[in-house]
């Protein structure tokens, strides 16, 4: 039987190059003069923390990394954000969360997209993965069609591989 695997993948080095030609263009930049700003990547945290003792100056730091993260291929959707908090002397911090892999919520999410379609596949979780299997190859193409429209309310991005018949 035919089948294939939903996975949510991040590649790292991406990001970590993303991160660090922002660092570069904020040292750079006339408007960050003077005001000391950093981005940090932790990859076992999974996470991207956004420092900036202006509070202004930390919606500006958010457009670069978000346009350095486009232009690297990166989806937005594997980035949530958390609140802005408060730091010493009036600097503020936010921290990014990296999705990387689907988890159990965001998977069974999934499968009930998938049973809203009204098509004869079985979908099952393997650790951080789905895999969709059907009789026919139709059934599936037009499952991954229909995945790709509601990527923006599911809010996480999908890679589909692992193609077998």
């Amino acid at each position: 039987m035919p089948s294939f695997d939903i996975s949510s993948e991040v590649d790292w080095q991406e990001l970590d190059n993303a991160v660090n030609q922002v660092v570069k263009e904020v040292a750079q930049r006339f408007d960050f003069k003077g005001v000391k700003s950093e981005v940090t990547y932790d990859k076992k945290l999974k996470t991207v923390t956004l420092f900036c003792s202006e509070e202004g100056k930390l919606d500006s730091l958010n457009d670069i990394f978000q346009n350095k993260a486009i232009k690297r291929g990166m989806s937005l959707l594997s980035f949530e954000y958390g609140a802005v908090e408060p730091a010493f002397g009036g600097a503020v911090r936010q921290v990014i969360a990296v999705q990387a892999g689907i988890s159990k919520e965001k998977a069974k999410d999934i499968i009930l997209t998938i049973k809203d379609m009204r098509i004869r596949v079985q979908a099952q979780i393997n650790d951080e993965k789905v895999r969709v299997t059907g009789k026919n190859r139709d059934d599936l193409q037009s499952v991954i069609t229909g995945l790709k429209g509601h990527q923006d309310t599911l809010k996480i991005p999908l890679q589909f591989g692992n193609f077998r018949e």
